[in-house]
């Protein structure tokens, strides 16, 4: 029988499915486990880790995005990075990084195997091994996350000036209530769609900080709709509890957003009277601790606060919490994932991007492999003279533009330097600047405005 389209999307949405469960598996096992990863023998007191720490709450929302971008790497041919706002959930980055294969790349002793899977179980907040957030040891991290506020305004850094860089930024409902998470929805008035890449936000809407509901979970969905499309993006929901329908309709969603982001780029290249555009974002609602234990010790988990960290809070002691973990863990079907030898089964490690696509692997989050050297003015041509001790002079502000002035002009080709005024930089005394260079905005402008431009090159060199 022929396969059809619809088949053919089917056995495509069980891959990413049987992905996002080994992804879901490796983070319940890094956070409990220090032997017997693949259960090849009934779960004992002493496999599990003595003490326990970790967040499991963000975690599986986090791995399902980790894997339907990677459907979109491939599809779209995308140079994109990934951006955990709420990195506390490090499981997710470490687990999905192992699975595509960077992880073992730079730590040659985790092994794409049963013992290499035991090593990265047993290094997971355990004395001698890693932190539980997206630390800089994990591969593709370029924000630790878990300070939360800072995610998009690092995912705007890092597109600013990369016009073929796409940043996927993941902001966590609880980190969206703080100041400069909130002050960061407005980098999308200075985002050129030409000069620079592109940032999609995705909202995790799972409803829950670690003891409290978050505002955005309980204010009414068109409050929340009214609230994004007033900063100015296009907010786009992916909203349920059922992984069947959540797969389609992420993969729907994902696959408009693309379209429409590269149909902003195309409409404005060459065109220096574009419009604004208004981005698109995603707003992902689904429950905290996603595919978790439902209850524990009769009270609710799943959906709940309580899912935030750890869920089973004693199975190295706690005989009903050990055969929880175990129910847990085999309902990812871990036999369906990985081979005699615990490799990823081929068909489920196809779903990754190759090579410097993988999210874990790409040159702008791994230090020194994007690296352009920046060319510097000798800075004693800069020098002031003194003549007496407490003389008057033109102000150490002044001087200092016109050094940044001429840093900006040595380094017009690269395009790797860019000064971020977050305060008034005319007031600063940092006039000298405008010399070389105009304020990229893409708000509008009048008549009365200075040092304001829109346009494909921004430099005035």
């Amino acid at each position: 029988m022929a396969s059809t389209p619809e088949t053919t999307k089917q056995d495509e949405l069980e891959k990413i499915d049987a992905y996002w469960r080994a992804a879901n598996y490796l983070s319940v096992g890094q956070i409990y486990l220090r032997d017997n990863p693949l259960l090849r023998e009934p779960l004992k007191l002493e496999h599990v880790k003595e003490v326990l720490l970790g967040h499991w709450g963000t975690t599986p929302g986090q791995n399902f995005v980790y894997a339907h971008l990677n459907r979109a790497i491939n599809k779209y041919n995308l140079d994109m990075i990934y951006i955990s706002g709420p990195g506390h959930g490090g499981p997710a980055l470490v687990g999905n990084t192992y699975l595509e294969g960077t992880y073992s790349e730079v730590y040659p002793e985790i092994t794409q195997d049963e013992e290499g899977l035991k090593k990265l179980f047993k290094q997971f907040s355990f004395p001698g091994g890693i932190p539980s957030h997206v630390s800089p040891e994990c591969p593709g991290s370029m924000h630790e996350g878990g300070e939360l506020g800072y995610s998009l305004s690092h995912a705007f850094g890092a597109a600013f000036d990369n016009p073929d860089l796409f940043v996927a930024c993941v902001i966590g409902d609880g980190e969206a209530e703080t100041g400069p998470l909130a002050t960061a929805w407005h980098s999308n008035k200075f985002l050129h769609p030409v000069n620079d890449g592109v940032v999609l936000p995705i909202l995790h809407l799972n409803g829950y900080k670690i003891a409290n509901p978050t505002i955005f979970a309980r204010i009414d969905k068109k409050e929340l709709d009214n609230l994004m499309k007033g900063y100015g993006w296009k907010p786009y929901w992916v909203d349920g509890d059922d992984p069947a329908y959540m797969h389609k309709r992420m993969d729907e969603v994902m696959d408009e957003v693309i379209t429409e982001i590269k149909a902003i780029k195309e409409n404005a290249a060459g065109n220096e009277a574009f419009a604004r555009p208004v981005w698109p974002m995603i707003i992902l609602k689904s429950p905290k601790g996603w595919t978790g234990p439902k209850t524990v010790d009769s009270l609710p988990i799943e959906g709940t606060f309580r899912s935030h960290q750890v869920p089973l809070s004693d199975p190295a002691h706690n005989k009903d919490h050990l055969e929880a973990l175990e129910k847990w863990l085999k309902s990812y079907r871990p036999e369906e994932l990985f081979d005699e030898e615990g490799k990823l089964l081929p068909y489920i490690k196809e779903m990754a991007p190759k090579a410097n696509k993988r999210m874990g692997a790409n040159p702008h989050t791994n230090g020194g492999l994007a690296l352009r050297d920046l060319h510097l003015p000798d800075f004693r041509n800069y020098a002031l003279d003194v003549p007496a001790r407490s003389s008057t002079g033109p102000g150490d502000t002044k001087i200092l533009g016109a050094y940044i002035r001429d840093v900006i002009k040595l380094n017009l080709e690269s395009r790797n330097f860019r000064v971020f005024g977050p305060d008034e930089t005319l007031s600063n005394r940092l006039n000298k600047v405008f010399e070389i260079t105009e304020r990229q905005w893409m708000a509008d402008i009048i008549e009365e405005d200075e040092f304001l431009k829109k346009k494909a090159a921004y430099w005035k060199y």
